[in-house]
Parts: C-alpha cells; sequence; structure tokens
C-alpha cells in the first residue's frame, strides 16, 4: 500500500472521529471549567445515530489497524 492510500484511511479516521465528536458536542453540554461532557442532566441521545456514527468510526479504526498490521507483516518478512 503506497503512503498516499494510507494517509487517506488515516484522514478518513479523522474525518469519522470528528463527526462522532460533532455529534457529541451538539447534543451533550460541556462543563465550563473542565470542557468535559456533563450527564449530570441524564442526557438522551438518539441511539440509533450514536450507534450509526460509531459503527462507522469503528469501522475504519479496524480498517486502519488492519492496514498497519499487514505493512508491519511485510517489514517483517523483507
Amino acid at each position: 500500500m503506497t503512503k498516499e492510500e494510507i494517509m487517506k484511511e488515516l484522514r478518513a479516521y479523522e474525518d469519522r472521529r470528528n463527526e462522532f465528536y460533532r455529534f457529541l458536542d451538539e447534543h451533550i453540554p460541556q462543563e465550563a471549567s473542565t470542557g468535559l461532557y456533563d450527564f449530570r442532566n441524564e442526557v438522551k441521545l438518539d441511539a440509533q445515530k450514536v450507534y450509526e456514527l460509531f459503527h462507522k468510526l469503528d469501522y475504519q479504526a479496524r480498517k486502519v489497524r488492519g492496514i498497519v498490521i499487514n505493512e508491519i507483516i511485510e517489514k517483517m518478512q523483507d
């Protein structure tokens, strides 16, 4: 796999991660002093949307992991 192909997959991972956090930022208030999510008011989230975003993030993470493992194995075989 070329460096450009790997970088493309890493950027896709970062895009999925940003999309997931954007959703959380839009629906969960943050504590002003720490920036951490504030769950004290029992925030309700659309479970289907959370799953959809997490699934896309997880899929891309597993894809990148596979690329990294394959690259390591190829280097070890040289």
